[in-house]
């Protein structure tokens, strides 16, 4: 039997460029099924990638008590100074607390390839900052100085939207401030932002508050202490949250959404690539209705008649998914988009395709092949031999 259906799969094989029409069907269908569904998945993914990357175990974010994000959030001078008291806090030479008090609004800011205005977030960042974030780094230009209207740019908002070079001027609540630099922060959340010194957004918001503060522990292992402290406070009122868990709260809902709508839209796709699949089967098994009752009058079994025939349309499959998954890989690995995240701005992330996903939409391909030709499989392994014969 074994031999049987190594000879039947190899003459199928060898016969496909006679049938290359019916063959591309199946091969296009299912390139352009695995080619939505890994992109779709690849921009879950470096969506997901790049919030979970704004991150470190001993950094922490201190939002007003019932706060799910900066922009909705509220706390005093007065509560900063104590929350600068903490256990736990790491601090610097003179014993000064590692927090940034920090202030988030957002600005209209023209994007690059339609021109229209996408909310950007302007964050406004304490003296502490560069030691709260030490992965932050300038790889252009300088940094701003305080009381100032100056600003810096993440390289991710400086390639996603307009004006936001080193030395250009940009219009921000009916002041001008003066683009110093551009920086990067490892590909996290920070590099959709622009940067400013705290109280000088303060002035032109108008808001003698902060949104939150950030700051940074002396360990890990210290955070308990920390959150106990302020959450135990009676004259506090805040939500203590580990940066990681922080930022992955905020892409939670977006990526499931993106992974749900991603799924659909392959599932629909694949309906029709496996329809168009066995179409295509069936149309070859009536074509070669003759050849198969020879087969099966010299000796061939059915059973490898049948395994030969979805032997073909697994290969087919296999080859739609490897170009649908190269095309892929080769158009959107690495390109940058922008989206609305939780605080209602613009996130721009990169398009992540890693091996799991190409391998998921290989996966995808040979399922909706083996669908796709069994039931011509079937239909030509039951195909009566003498009927046949008659028929041509």
């Amino acid at each position: 039997m074994l031999r049987q259906l190594a000879a039947l799969t190899l003459m199928n094989l060898q016969t496909l460029p006679q049938r290359r029409g019916s063959s591309s069907v199946i091969v296009i269908g299912i390139a352009g099924v695995v080619a939505v569904l890994v992109s779709v998945l690849a921009m879950s993914l470096g969506f997901h990638h790049t919030l979970a990357d704004t991150g470190r175990a001993d950094r922490v974010v201190i939002l007003r008590g019932g706060s799910d994000v900066e922009l909705n959030s509220n706390l005093t001078r007065a509560e900063i100074d104590t929350i600068s008291n903490a256990p736990g806090l790491a601090r610097d030479a003179s014993g000064a607390a590692k927090l940034s008090n920090e202030l988030v609004t957002v600005a209209n800011v023209p994007k690059i390839d339609t021109g229209s205005d996408a909310n950007v977030t302007l964050r406004g960042v304490g003296i502490k900052s560069p030691e709260v974030r030490p992965e932050l780094q300038m790889i252009e230009g300088r940094m701003f100085r305080p009381a100032v209207r100056e600003l810096v740019v993440g390289q991710g908002a400086a390639r996603q939207f307009r004006g936001l070079t080193t030395g250009s001027v940009l219009r921000l609540r009916n002041a001008d401030w003066t683009i110093t630099g551009i920086f990067t922060s490892g590909g996290d959340i920070h590099e959709s932002e622009l940067l400013a010194d705290v109280d000088t957004v303060g002035s032109a918001v108008e808001r003698n508050g902060y949104s939150s503060a950030v700051g940074l522990l002396d360990s890990p292992a210290s955070f308990a202490a920390f959150h106990d402290s302020l959450t135990q406070d009676p004259s506090l009122k805040v939500d203590v949250q580990r940066e990681p868990d922080y930022y992955a709260a905020q892409s939670k809902d977006l990526a499931k959404t993106i992974n749900i709508v991603g799924n659909t839209v392959a599932v629909i796709m694949a309906i029709g690539a496996m329809f168009g699949a066995l179409n295509s089967m069936y149309s070859a098994v009536a074509a070669r209705a003759l050849e198969i009752a020879t087969l099966r009058a010299i000796g061939f079994g059915a059973l490898p008649v049948l395994l030969s025939v979805m032997a073909e349309s697994l290969a087919l499959a296999l080859l739609g998914g490897i170009l649908g998954a190269t095309l892929a890989w080769l158009v959107f690995n690495g390109h940058s988009v922008a989206t609305l995240g939780g605080a209602f701005a613009q996130v721009v992330f990169q398009l992540r395709v890693t091996p799991a996903l190409l391998a998921t939409g290989i996966a995808w391909a040979c399922t909706i092949g083996l669908l796709g030709g069994f039931f011509p499989a079937l239909r030509a392994a039951r195909l009566p031999v003498a009927t046949a014969l008659r028929a041509n």
